[in-house]
């Protein structure tokens, strides 16, 4: 029963046995719990301003990342741009090139027919003018081999001679 009615003097000890241990755990235990929970606090507030400057950091770098990327498709788009009109240019001018030349060609072709015409006219010329001339000495031959013809015909060439 003694327990459930404590005495005065029990309460009086139990109570300067708190404090004594209060007082004990104030000057070795509390210090140092609170200095390690007071560093943690500490510890997990530069964790989180660190993590705020990562993602601050992450969010510049995207930014930049995004920049850089569309500078990219600006410049390929240029490049694609010139490469195009490259590309026309160089058409175009083989063009032009292959019109000159196919016209050059032609007109090589025109001179190049032109000289065989008039060199087939000269060969068929020069054949007939042979083909006459032997016509005509066979034709003299027939007609000298008389001599009377050959009279005749030198006296009659001299009438033409001496008329004109």
């Amino acid at each position: 029963m003694e327990l459930v009615t404590p005495g005065i003097g029990l309460v009086f000890w139990t109570a300067i046995a708190f404090i004594c241990l209060l007082i004990l755990l104030r000057k070795f235990a509390w210090k140092p719990i609170l200095g390690a929970i007071h560093e943690r606090e500490q510890s997990i507030d530069e964790a989180l301003n660190k993590a705020e400057l990562a993602k601050q950091e992450m969010a510049r770098l995207t930014a930049q990342n995004q920049d850089l990327m569309q500078q990219a498709r600006a410049e390929r788009d240029e490049i694609l741009k010139e490469a195009k009109t490259l590309k026309d240019s160089i058409l175009n001018e083989a063009k032009k090139q292959a019109q000159v030349e196919g016209s050059k060609l032609i007109e090589k072709a025109k001179i190049e027919i032109e000289n065989q015409k008039k060199a087939a006219l000269a060969e068929v010329k020069d054949q007939v003018s042979s083909l006459s001339l032997e016509i005509a000495e066979r034709v003299l031959r027939t007609q000298l081999d008389d001599k009377t013809k050959q009279e005749a015909l030198v006296a009659n060439l001299l009438k033409d001679v001496e008329l004109n």
